[in-house]
């Protein structure tokens, strides 16, 4: 919308081109979210279904009475952000529908007295990846109906066929949403890596994926509207640091399903349109470790009658704090740099050695 108002205010106020810098846009983005986020939400606490207490899960007393299902606020604020702050096409429009979907699913089971249960969530989180998966493969595929992955080690893109695209987006977007659902348990633990993802992928759409000359230099395909993506993700930034401040140790509020599932499922679009799914190592490996292998534990013992890490406490962030001592601060800290010295080396290793 400002991106409009500036071309039409242009040609009478010449400053107001700086709307249409994609710069200011995504200053814009992050400072409007994080400000309306810390200033508002906590207006809203009484609003907000209060958490009933964890089974079986660690200090699960000291989160007990506290606001949560906190996404339903800063997912919205992110929504109407957006709208107003980037001009969005229709893959941008429809995956920022879906993403509040997503938190709609969420906040819903937040709210309810009776859990909505496992089998249930996975058909809704089915239902939406799958959607976002056909939208994608529509707006990555080219004039030949193939999509294209750029992946590590290798300097030419693979082609791939719809069908096997949309299998990849689906799984990848079903356990990015579960594993940062898994990863909620410790105050600013989630939205802390998770904002660290945002901004991973938020600096390689602008700086590197869609600016030609660099991504020509790294051999990587250019992305026409990567600025327009990274002003989205800033804007998703924004509204999270907003959270983070009052979710904080020891934490006001909590996000619930209606903030873990919203985000997992919003790395996941971006991952897929970077044009590589292994780019999920550098955003989220530590909350797929931390999530991730809980779920593939519970499977194996459920439907295999086979059993694994029999001595480790999943949810990996309850085994450290019950099993090693660690504070609330100690799992946040430890685990955020565990995250950042992936990070680093995950992108330097796609980029650089091709």
């Amino acid at each position: 919308m400002l991106y409009y108002l500036g071309g039409i205010l242009t040609k009478y106020f010449g400053p107001a081109r700086l709307l249409q810098s994609y710069t200011v846009l995504i200053a814009l983005a992050l400072y409007a979210g994080f400000l309306v986020v810390r200033y508002l939400m906590p207006l809203f606490y009484d609003y907000m279904p209060h958490d009933r207490g964890r089974e079986f899960t660690v200090a699960a007393e000291a989160a007990k009475g506290k606001p949560t299902g906190a996404g339903v606020f800063f997912i919205t604020v992110f929504v109407l952000v957006t709208v107003l702050c980037v001009p969005l096409n229709w893959t941008q429009a429809t995956s920022l529908a879906l993403t509040w979907l997503m938190m709609l699913t969420g906040y819903l089971d937040d709210r309810s007295v009776a859990s909505w249960g496992e089998y249930r969530k996975a058909l809704l989180d089915l239902v939406l990846c799958l959607g976002a998966s056909f939208v994608l493969v529509l707006y990555l595929r080219q004039g030949d109906g193939y999509v294209r992955f750029w992946l590590p080690l290798i300097s030419k893109t693979i082609t791939v066929s719809p069908w096997l695209f949309v299998i990849i987006s689906t799984v990848l977007l079903w356990a990015s949403v579960n594993t940062t659902n898994c990863t909620d348990g410790v105050d600013g633990l989630s939205s802390t890596l998770v904002l660290v993802a945002l901004l991973t992928v938020g600096v390689i759409f602008y700086f590197i994926l869609g600016h030609v000359d660099i991504a020509s230099y790294l051999l990587v395909p250019n992305m026409i509207d990567g600025a327009s993506w990274a002003a989205m993700t800033f804007a998703l930034a924004g509204t999270l640091m907003g959270y983070l401040w009052h979710n904080a140790f020891p934490s006001k509020v909590l996000m619930g399903d209606a903030g873990s599932r919203a985000l997992g499922f919003y790395i996941g679009i971006c991952v897929m349109v970077s044009g590589n799914p292994f780019m999920i190592f550098a955003t989220s490996s530590l909350i797929f470790v931390n999530g991730g292998l809980g779920l593939v534990k519970v499977a194996l013992k459920r439907f295999c009658h086979i059993s694994i890490f029999t001595t480790i406490r999943f949810p990996l962030h309850d085994h450290m704090r019950q099993n090693h001592g660690w504070s609330p601060t100690q799992v946040l800290i430890k685990f955020l740099i565990i995250q950042l010295l992936i990070t680093v080396a995950v992108v330097g290793i796609f980029f650089k050695v091709r």
